[in-house]
């Protein structure tokens, strides 16, 4: 997950991860890549298949999904905002320290991005989106793959799997610390929701053309959702 989420303190700003990130680090690379981030994986792949040049990870956090990307031919380059999260990701990929709403390439520079995990991390998701659509080359992929909007969320309770229930929270937009799982990586850094049609309507918006979706999940519901667009 990325770490954009920017936080003032004494009129300073942190990225919400920074204070997180070793433990963030070891979650992500404790027993290896574990069942769902090998479903994770799996997706993307899937999506963004086999290429050449620069792939922009955007909103990289640790890097984790960095062997994902180079393993389909792609050199993958990392930005994020957070320092403590590029600590551990400087050792998997190049890497900048930057607001994913404020990347620093230039117009229609590179020929395919990525954002994983990491939609819920930032407050203006659609202006990441118009970013990426602009240092994109003309017909570049961008594959977008985070927790599912219809069923991951302050809103969604998974206790009692193998059922989900979801409440009026879908709507809300804000961010939130509310969480099923009080362990998890939402109770701590907090999450923005953004409904499915926020999510596909930004990104045309931006000037991605959709070429195609995935949902994946265990027991039939899904907990992913992805999409490749290209630029126009």
């Amino acid at each position: 997950m990325g770490a954009e989420t920017a936080d003032t303190a004494g009129g300073t700003a942190r990225a919400t991860y920074d204070e997180h990130a070793d433990w963030y680090n070891e979650f992500m690379s404790a027993a290896g890549p574990g069942e769902y981030i090998r479903r994770v994986h799996a997706a993307l792949e899937d999506l963004l298949g086999p290429g050449e040049g620069t792939c922009l990870d955007v909103c990289c956090g640790t890097g984790a999904h960095a062997p994902a990307l180079a393993g389909l031919g792609w050199t993958p380059v990392g930005v994020d905002l957070s320092g403590g999260q590029l600590r551990h990701a400087v050792r998997r990929l190049p890497v900048v320290r930057a607001d994913a709403t404020a990347l620093p390439f230039a117009d229609a520079s590179l020929p395919a991005a990525a954002c994983v995990l990491a939609h819920t991390d930032v407050p203006d998701y659609a202006a990441v989106l118009r970013e990426v659509a602009r240092v994109l080359r003309p017909g570049g992929r961008f594959v977008h793959l985070g927790v599912h909007p219809c069923y991951i969320g302050a809103f969604a309770d998974w206790s009692e799997r193998p059922r989900v229930i979801v409440d009026e929270r879908y709507e809300d937009r804000s961010r939130t610390y509310d969480a099923w799982n009080p362990a998890g990586v939402r109770a701590r850094v907090g999450a923005w929701h953004l409904p499915l049609a926020d999510l596909l309507n930004a990104t045309t918006a931006a000037g991605l053309r959709l070429v195609r979706t995935v949902e994946a999940g265990p027991g039939g519901i899904p907990d992913l959702f992805g999409f490749l667009a290209v630029k126009a």
